[in-house]
């Protein structure tokens, strides 16, 4: 299984400011290995947040997304003590959830 991913969730003014590193390999599939043999694909395909088990992100991502991405996004009604959670799955079938408590 990956690395957990490091989260931070900071509220100001009711709207939670979460940061997510995540760590994969993300390889697109078009990459050659040294033998001259393609590197097969492994990628992030479906990105979900919850903000107290109630979902408020969800994304399809592809091949393009760079190794080990950076996704940053915005919740409004979040307070400080609210627990936000961050599930990925790949197109081996691996997935990760991990949870931060904002501030």
């Amino acid at each position: 299984m990956a690395d957990p991913m490091r989260i931070r969730a900071q509220v100001k003014d009711g709207v939670a400011t979460v940061r997510v590193l995540m760590s994969h390999e993300m390889e697109s599939g078009q990459r050659k290995d040294s033998a001259g043999k393609l590197i097969p694909a492994w990628h992030i395909t479906d990105v979900t947040a919850t903000l107290n088990g109630t979902p408020v992100l969800t994304a399809e991502w592809g091949s393009g997304v760079s190794k080990n991405p950076f996704l940053q996004f915005a919740v409004k009604g979040a307070k400080a003590g609210d627990k936000i959670a961050v599930t990925w799955k790949d197109n081996k079938g691996d997935s990760r959830t991990d949870e931060a408590t904002a501030s």
